[in-house]
């Protein structure tokens, strides 16, 4: 067994240091929501839909259009500045109330845009005129180098949907986490 490890594995056991986490391999951002949404349970699990208003799922996860910014802007509280940094994305909705959550999950062209991509979102999220309710948290996660996923909702649907995602990407970064 001990053959198959690499060199900085073994070397980091024999010197006690703790081997850094590796980011995971992501091939889109639908990827993303359909494993985290594949992992609730039955009990967890409420009405959704996922895509945008052009190519709509119901019950799961699904691909929305990255070049959509009227979308973009009206479902996932994306600003068209912050539009430009996407390539590809996937939305996951609360059919009832988008209010009690929804989220987003964006490929980025580059992924030293993180940063300015989440602070972008995170000002919109803060200054979002809210119908229909208001939505208790907003936060950004870092699930791979180059993917983000925000969501915003009722605090214990997005502190369950934040497990969910851990869970599913231990070597994830939780980049903002605000009270609405």
């Amino acid at each position: 067994m001990t053959g198959c490890q690499s060199k900085q594995d073994s070397d980091d056991k024999s010197s006690g240091k703790t081997p850094q986490k590796q980011q995971e391999t992501v091939k889109d951002p639908l990827e993303i929501l359909t494993k985290v949404w594949d992992s609730y349970s039955q009990d967890n699990k409420f009405s959704v839909f996922g895509g945008d208003y052009n190519q709509m799922v119901q019950n799961a996860p699904g691909k929305f259009d990255a070049v959509d910014k009227e979308n973009l802007k009206s479902l996932l509280i994306v600003p068209e500045d912050a539009a430009e940094y996407i390539s590809d994305a996937a939305s996951l909705i609360h059919a009832m109330n988008a209010n009690t959550f929804t989220c987003g999950a964006f490929q980025l062209k580059k992924a030293e845009d993180a940063e300015t991509f989440s602070g972008l979102l995170k000002d919109a999220a803060m200054n979002q005129q809210w119908m229909c309710g208001f939505p208790e948290v907003f936060a950004v996660i870092q699930p791979a180098e180059d993917y983000i996923v925000s969501f915003f909702g009722h605090r214990s649907i997005t502190e369950y949907f934040q497990s969910r995602l851990m869970e599913q990407y231990p070597s994830a970064k939780v980049i903002i986490e605000e009270n609405l």
